[in-house]
């Protein structure tokens, strides 16, 4: 697992190789493990394989021209609902997000991290585009695929 955490590198180039559902299905287990204050666990996710939406995802993202070449997408949200009056939903969904990259990179395969949250038109563009019911708020964007390129690990330690 350190190997995985260490060379994880956020890959935005991916093979025309299918992402298999065991691997999603391991990526979210691996989300669904993340720590969650107060055990509220306030994440949904929202997998996209269906090309035509994974092709409509940068009109909703503008960083997300990667998005049509990956296999899959995962969008990490927030169900309002689940909160309990403290706003720790932000690190929840972070650490779901961070567990699912590291998993990915475990699995071989390349991911990269898109902020959705806090940014409002992203937000909504990614709501709309889901049609997500007004209590889940799209958090992330994670696009996953076979690396169509490989980066080196960085040493970062000082």
């Amino acid at each position: 697992m350190i190997d995985a955490i260490l060379n994880r590198r956020s890959i935005r180039k991916y093979a025309d190789e299918p992402v298999s559902d065991e691997q999603v299905r391991q990526l979210l287990l691996a989300g669904m493990a993340a720590p969650s204050a107060l055990g509220t666990e306030p994440w949904l996710f929202v997998v996209i394989k269906d090309p035509d939406v994974l092709a409509r995802v940068p009109e909703a993202h503008p960083y997300s021209k990667m998005v049509p070449k990956a296999s899959a997408a995962i969008v990490v949200c927030h169900d309002e609902r689940v909160e309990k009056g403290v706003d720790w939903y932000v690190q929840d969904c972070a650490a779901a997000t961070e567990n699912i990259l590291i998993a990915a990179s475990a699995l071989g395969l390349g991911a990269v991290w898109l902020g959705v949250y806090p940014r409002q038109d992203r937000v909504d563009g990614l709501r709309e585009l889901l049609g997500l019911e007004p209590h889940f708020m799209p958090f992330s964007l994670i696009p996953i695929g076979h690396p169509g390129e490989h980066k080196a690990a960085k040493d970062t330690f000082k």
